[in-house]
């Protein structure tokens, strides 16, 4: 199991439904084992829009529609049922370290006491390209470097949104692209 990849999105096909007692995942309409997007141990799912339910590290891989995780503990449970259905997701490689990091850790919007309006977290793989182009327009989410970038924001009460970026792993080999493109746009 790698601490870290260089793909920002393995990919994100279906839904999944997760088992809490178990531990094992089973999609529908998920290509977990399919050439191309295969998923590996040590991936990180992230699941619900916003990681809503929260993260978790891929443990193994059965087929398309079967995966385990290593642990539940990163992942919500709903509120009502107590478990997670139907929930879309994703895939990536980012650092597996980021889910421990109380900074990153799900929903990727929360409420904090420093701020008026939720503040929202997330952990992107930045390409060199990405990272040039927010650099040149003069971004708010310009990394130090490419690779793997914490990014955190909120709206201060002059109304100003702010912008925090770390580089959580200086890396220039990230490849795919997830849905960033409104942070770090590839032209």
């Amino acid at each position: 199991m790698s601490l870290w990849g260089t793909k920002d999105l393995v990919g994100n096909a279906g839904t999944v439904w997760i088992n809490l007692s178990t531990e094992v995942i089973t999609g529908t309409g998920t290509t977990f084992s399919t050439a191309g997007f295969t998923v590996s141990e040590g991936d990180v799912i992230s699941v619900g829009a916003g990681a809503t339910y929260g993260y978790a590290v891929i443990s193994s891989v059965t087929s398309n529609t079967v995966a385990s995780v290593a642990t539940t503990q990163y992942l919500i449970p709903h509120p009502t049922t107590g478990i997670i259905t139907a929930a879309s997701y994703y895939i990536t490689q980012r650092p597996i370290s980021s889910i421990e990091n109380s900074a990153y850790r799900a929903p990727d919007a929360k409420t904090t006491g420093f701020s008026t309006s939720p503040v929202t977290t997330g952990v992107f793989g930045v390409d060199v390209t990405e990272q040039q182009v927010a650099g040149a327009s003069g971004s708010k989410y310009k990394p130090a470097h490419a690779g793997w970038v914490g990014v955190t924001t909120y709206t201060d009460m002059h109304g100003t949104l702010r912008v925090k970026t770390e580089t959580l792993v200086a890396h220039s080999s990230i490849t795919t692209d997830a849905n960033d493109d409104a942070q770090y746009p590839d032209s």
